[in-house]
């Protein structure tokens, strides 16, 4: 008898707990995020070091303290230790002082790239 009343009480909760469940439809696939990051043809121009297409671009009226993914030019130069486009960039007025979106200058670029021509040329210029 005892084991009879046992089991109908287990028998009752499952019951009960099966009749107050709900279904969680959730359909994941929905969600779907795009990181698009976009460096300037400039900017490219400088990596690349295609002194050439940096000038051109410049005579067209490129500012050479826009930044582009966060950098501005003088940083791309600087961190790919392009010394004649370094030069260039700063005879055309790009400031030295100047904070990527990362907090970094120039020169801390061309320290952690280990750009040793350009950071002697951002040393000479800063002084």
């Amino acid at each position: 008898m005892k084991k009879t009343i046992l089991i109908s009480a287990i028998a009752l909760c499952f019951s009960v707990v099966s009749a107050n469940a709900t279904t969680l439809n959730r359909n994941f696939t929905d969600y779907s995020k795009e990181t698009v990051v976009q460096v300037s043809p400039f900017c490219v121009s400088i990596a690349k070091g295609d002194m050439e297409t940096v000038k051109k671009l410049i005579s067209l009226g490129e500012d050479v303290n826009k930044k582009s993914n966060g950098m501005t030019p003088l940083m791309y130069a600087a961190k790919y230790n392009r010394t004649d486009i370094l030069k260039f960039l700063i005879a055309k007025g790009a400031k030295l002082k100047v904070k990527s979106d990362k907090g970094m200058t120039a020169k801390k670029y061309a320290e952690l790239s280990n750009a040793k021509e350009a950071l002697v040329i951002l040393e000479e210029a800063l002084s």
